[in-house]
């Protein structure tokens, strides 16, 4: 069914309590082919100014009305087809407000499996269900009644009854306004209830539910994590989960919907089995379930949102920029992977070191010839095994002189820099290197640039979620594609130094037209200008009009190539050269220059320019192609304090948040070893949600509350040393890849 534009509009406006003329706008252009970042950055005047956020909600709704109006229409038809549609019927179904109430109505004429009502209507039990329905008076006996019924396969009043009574009970069950009700009760009262599954009490397995057995709390108030671990430990088979209602209130809200006063007592007898078995065999299994799966969808969007907050921050990370770097992938026995980088994270020099293995002087005299031949402005190490000691040696090698003083020495996070280096982009990039020297590299460029580095990464394979492999995967797929578009288009690429796993997330691009561009490129050389990139094979006037704004090139021969200005608004920014007398080169950079441009000059109704595009083209002129990434800052580990060993309760440390989930976050202390600041220890405050106080990447100072050696497990807080915690808006970025689990 194709919905009509006006109404698809009018639904989605009002059930998202957006302006009906921003989403109509929004959806006539992803209907024509625009994307989600060119919507939001360059028809501002069309939407009103809705965000990345609101037109990516715009455009699932419109999916979810296309779906339950869908829906509706089928079930009209088929209603129509067998010819049970009414007036009152068909009013229903066309007000029903959700797919939920929609399927109420249709459940009674919904072609179904072989019920055990169905086998009564068969062995014509029909009529003894309505006089049990009728509830009228009379003194006829239990048998009497049954007695026109018996059969061969009805052999006696028991058999008529139990068989009138499985009608009866899926009459009552189908009843739409009795489904609504009781829905709504498990929506309010339903007792999420976790127990240890039978014959499960003394599996090992079982401890890392501790925190959540022989737990009863309100479904509607559990948290999204203790929803996740539940239904993980349901499916691993350790685990008892189920919804509770207190049965007398739900057989009571029943028996009001269907018992009449007056009924003779052998049918009221009936009715009341009827009704409990309607209660405990239809309606209730069938409404838990609905609700569990509810719960768990929930529970999915808020671990999915967790996600794409992370990753949002971690990708947003301040780069060190294009300065060269030796990067260090440490080891212990199998030795130190060193590759010393240029300013553009191209292999210079690489080879093995082994300073934890009985050669340390060997070790630092191939580490200073390395930087002697290739100076760095930075020395990257990463932070899985040995990294804390392969830091103290490189520090150490500093204090006595024989590596600069001045190099900056970083730890980084190694979080899937092992499946990058295994992965067909890694052979593409670095093909004639070993995988454990590729690990290396992509050590270095996180350092130099993090989001042209994690973009060739699976976001799932970084972890900084919570749960991430027990959500809905094609949804946390979507939405983390999602995050890396609206990051990757936000601070934009050099179109000439991109790779084509960068290039595939600007808007309008995607896989082939990227790798295009770049063969393009390799043939003809660099990008002198934007409009060169319409000669590239299969990129259309589409394409360009969606990418062209998000891609850069520095020193070109069109000023304007190196901002975020499209080139649809080239002739506007000229019209403002010209009027202030200075070249349209001479206008680009300026900001006292551009102070003076009187915006509402240009105004142009016709040509969908507005003061918000008007707005942005002079702020881009004041600081053309700006970085919305924070400037780098190192964390300051405690240069003693290198295990897990040497922490103590009581201590403060530097740390910085790599992981950020709605029960609290983990913060790298430096100990190969995440401590965790439960979200009751962030703030001298009440928190509701932990992304209100931090976020990945802030540095932070904590106390270290508790130490857990045998689990590994660090309690920090933060909350003891405000007021000076960092809030949300004081994080620098990060470098690190923050991991959810514990390190190895």
């Amino acid at each position: 069914m194709t919905l009509d534009p006006a109404l698809r509009a009018a639904l989605v406006s009002a059930e998202l309590s957006l302006p009906a003329a921003g989403v109509a706008a929004t959806l006539a252009l992803l209907e024509g082919g625009a994307t989600v970042p060119f919507i939001s950055r360059y028809r501002k005047e069309a939407t009103g100014g809705l965000d990345d956020e609101a037109i990516s909600r715009i455009a699932a709704h419109a999916k979810v009305v296309d779906a339950r109006e869908g829906r509706r229409a089928f079930i009209l038809e088929g209603l129509r087809a067998q010819g049970v549609l009414t007036s009152e019927l068909e009013r229903a179904v066309r007000q029903a407000a959700t797919l939920a109430a929609l399927e109420d109505l249709y459940l009674p004429f919904r072609p179904k499996r072989r019920t055990r009502a169905m086998v009564a209507r068969e062995r014509g039990l029909a009529p003894l269900a309505e006089v049990l329905l009728a509830q009228g008076p009379g003194s006829a006996t239990r048998e009497a009644l049954a007695q026109p019924y018996l059969s061969a396969e009805v052999p006696d009043a028991d058999a008529a009854w139990a068989g009138a009574r499985d009608i009866v009970a899926e009459v009552i069950a189908e009843r739409p306004e009795l489904r609504a009700a009781l829905r709504q009760r498990f929506i309010d009262d339903a007792q999420l209830v976790v127990e240890v599954a039978r014959g499960k009490a003394k599996a090992p397995e079982l401890a890392k539910y501790a925190d959540h057995l022989d737990r009863r709390e309100l479904a509607s108030k559990a948290p999204s994590h203790r929803v996740l671990a539940a239904e993980r430990g349901e499916a691993e088979g350790l685990l008892k989960v189920r919804l509770e209602l207190d049965h007398p209130s739900v057989a009571a809200r029943v028996r009001q919907a269907v018992v009449r006063r007056g009924a003779a007592p052998v049918l009221a007898r009936e009715l009341e089995l009827a009704l409990l078995d309607a209660c405990d065999r239809l309606l209730l299994p069938s409404l838990e379930a609905e609700r569990r799966r509810a719960l768990k969808d929930r529970a999915d969007e808020e671990a999915i949102a967790v996600f794409a907050r992370n990753l949002t921050a971690l990708l947003l990370a301040a780069p060190l920029g294009g300065k060269p770097v030796i990067a260090i992938d440490p080891g212990l026995r199998t030795g130190c992977k060193v590759v010393a980088l240029d300013g553009r994270g191209e292999v210079l020099a690489f080879e093995t070191i082994y300073p934890h293995a009985g050669r340390e002087a060997e070790a630092a005299a191939q580490l200073a010839k390395l930087h002697k031949a290739h100076p760095s402005a930075a020395i990257a190490i990463g932070n899985g095994t040995a990294g804390r000691e392969t830091e103290l040696f490189v520090k150490k090698l500093m204090a006595a002189g024989a590596l600069p003083k001045d190099a900056r020495v970083v730890s980084v996070s190694e979080a899937g820099a092992s499946v990058y280096s295994a992965s067909e982009v890694a052979r593409e990039e670095l093909p004639t290197l070993d995988v454990t020297v590729r690990g290396a590299v992509s050590i270095g460029r996180r350092l130099q640039d993090p989001l042209a580095e994690l973009v060739k990464i699976d976001p799932r394979s970084i972890g900084v979620g919570q749960y991430q492999h027990d959500v809905d995967q094609p949804a946390l797929a979507e939405a983390l594609d999602r995050v890396v578009e609206t990051v990757v288009n936000r601070v934009g690429v050099d179109l000439n130094t991109a790779s084509p796993t960068l290039l595939k997330s600007i808007a309008g691009l995607g896989p082939a037209l990227a790798s295009a561009i770049v063969a393009h490129r390799a043939r003809h050389g660099a990008f002198e200008t934007r409009a060169q990139l319409k000669q590239v094979p299969r990129l259309g006037a589409r394409a360009f009009e969606q990418c062209a704004g998000f891609l850069r090139i520095s020193q070109g021969a069109e000023p304007l190539d190196g901002s975020a200005v499209h080139p649809e608004r080239y002739a506007v920014v000229a019209k403002m050269a010209k009027d202030l007398g200075v070249s349209r080169k001479a206008l680009v950079g300026d900001a006292t220059l551009a102070s003076r441009i009187e915006v509402s000059r240009y105004l142009d109704e016709a040509e969908g320019l507005g003061l918000p595009t008007l707005h942005d083209i002079v702020t881009e002129l004041k600081k053309p192609g700006r970085d919305p990434r924070a400037e780098f800052v190192e964390v300051g580990f405690d240069p003693d304090i290198t295990e897990l060993s040497q922490v103590k309760p009581g201590q403060v440390l530097n740390g910085v948040v790599t992981n950020v989930a709605a029960f609290g976050a983990f913060v790298d202390i430096g100990v190969h070893q995440d401590g965790l600041v439960h979200i009751s220890e962030l703030a001298n405050r009440f928190v509701k949600d932990a992304s209100d106080v931090v976020k990945v990447g802030d540095r932070v100072k904590v106390k270290v509350l508790q130490v857990d050696e045998a689990r590994r497990r660090v309690a920090l807080s933060m909350k003891t040393l405000q007021p000076s915690a960092p809030g949300p808006a004081q994080g620098a970025g990060h470098f690190n890849a923050p991991r959810f689990s514990p390190r190895r």
